[in-house]
């Protein structure tokens, strides 16, 4: 078998709580990396542009140790519904675009469609999460003496409601869908891709290290494929009322910036993603082997 699967005798409920425990553990361990993605992804002065490692340390220096963990909580909440949904959702999608007689080797494509549907529908009910979590992280960066926007996760979501209207907390929501329904395709296709190769030519066997193997994979490819629209969903969630009329005005005024400005924080987004794979779907199976024995 290869990705993740409830075929192995794991209930859907409990396929959904190691995926939502795996994703909150993968996020605590990463998210300083997100932090210092999106810090590197909005900066759009014309100054000198420190790398990753540069401005994880002025992020440290100038707020403190904790500053990296900014919208943990909202992170938390993200993955709890993101997180849950796009992994629980994956398989049984899969079976219903390839059927159940290709279960055990399900072809490369219907890989790819059930990871752009589950991917896109979490993110549909899950889009005011991620931007509660990106409007905090960046509210770190405000000006000395500038008071924050919002005192914690749940005043963000209230403010943003009062100001915006509740449709505000969908904002770039299109975008986001497109982000993480392609990033989502990219890590579930691949991570389950890399491992029914690896098991069917003797690679690697079922265990620890093709976990680590195919999650290392699967960030890498989301990171290529996904990094031009994660720069514009970061930008869009992050914008000043009226400083981006459309998300193909986004892309314009991004694109004035040079093609590597899609790609601003690459380092960075590879950092994150592919050791979220790593951390999540380690977490993930290892979570399942758990359960089995309860």
């Amino acid at each position: 078998m290869g990705g993740p699967s409830n075929s192995d005798g794991l209930s859907f409920p409990q396929i959904a709580a190691c995926a939502g425990i795996g994703a909150c553990s993968a996020e605590f361990c990463t998210i300083p990396m997100d932090t210092t993605k999106v810090r590197m992804q909005i900066n759009t002065g014309s100054g000198p542009r420190p790398g990753f490692v540069g401005t994880l340390s002025q992020i440290v220096r100038e707020e403190g140790i904790r500053a990296p963990w900014k919208g943990i909580t909202a992170g938390f909440q993200r993955q709890l519904v993101y997180g849950t949904l796009r992994i629980a959702w994956y398989e049984p999608i899969r079976d219903f675009y390839c059927g159940k007689e290709n279960a055990a080797n399900p072809p490369l494509l219907g890989k790819i469609a059930a990871g752009l549907t589950s991917g896109g529908l979490a993110m549909l009910i899950a889009n005011p999460t991620d931007l509660v979590k990106i409007r905090l992280q960046a509210d770190a960066r405000r000006a000395p003496g500038v008071p924050p926007r919002y005192k914690g996760s749940l005043d963000a979501y209230v403010q943003i409601a009062k100001t915006e209207g509740i449709k505000g907390l969908w904002t770039g929501v299109g975008p986001n869908i497109v982000r993480n329904s392609v990033i989502n395709a990219a890590e579930m296709a691949a991570y389950d891709q890399i491992k029914q190769v690896f098991v069917k030519n003797k690679v690697m066997e079922e265990g620890l290290p093709l976990h680590f193997t195919a999650g290392l994979g699967a960030g890498f490819f989301a990171t290529v494929v996904g990094s031009p629209v994660d720069v514009m969903k970061t930008r869009i969630m992050n914008a000043k009322p009226g400083q981006y009329s459309s998300a193909l005005d986004c892309f314009k005024q991004t694109a004035k910036e040079g093609p590597m400005a899609f790609y601003k924080g690459f380092a960075a987004n590879f950092m994150r993603i592919g050791s979220f794979n790593v951390a999540v779907f380690v977490f993930f199976e290892q979570l399942k082997n758990a359960a089995r024995t309860l």
